[in-house]
């Protein structure tokens, strides 16, 4: 199977994993971590041209699990996360990790964030490795093994 089909069947399976748990993802950390991660993946090359930005902003939107919080809401905080990350992307990454930490305390939702971000970061076909770098530390955050997660 080539790499790019292992990318989206994978993104496609943590699509349907966080589907089904979509009714036990509605608190506060889980949204402000998922747009933490969004955040985060989407600044892992150190830049965010305008048009992934407006990508990752619909794919938020788009998003089954996320249509439990509102659109506007979901979208100022990533645009806050990812401003963070622009202005200065080694502290913004602490910040952001730390909001990404606030959900380690429901493991569910831990692991939603994680599968987040890897759809987020193979939503493009390349899931590269500082996209999957970062989704690990995140792992580390949540106090998660990223092997769980093929990371």
């Amino acid at each position: 199977m080539a790499l790019w089909d292992r990318i989206k069947e994978s993104a496609s399976s943590m699509q349907t994993q966080l589907n089904a748990k979509k009714n036990d993802l509605k608190s506060g950390a889980f949204r402000d971590a998922s747009m933490a991660i969004c955040a985060l993946v989407s600044a892992a090359d150190g830049q965010v041209d305008p048009a992934e930005r407006r990508r990752v902003s619909q794919l938020i939107t788009s998003n089954e699990v996320l249509q439990n919080f509102e659109a506007n809401d979901l979208q100022r905080r990533f645009d806050g996360y990812l401003d963070q990350l622009i202005a200065d992307f080694e502290l913004g990454k602490v910040g952001v990790l730390q909001e990404i930490g606030k959900a380690k305390k429901k493991p569910a939702e831990a692991r939603a964030v994680i599968q987040i971000g890897i759809v987020i970061g193979g939503a493009d076909g390349d899931f590269d490795a500082a996209e999957r770098d970062l989704v690990r530390q995140a792992c580390h955050t949540l106090g998660l093994p990223p092997a769980e997660f093929d990371l």
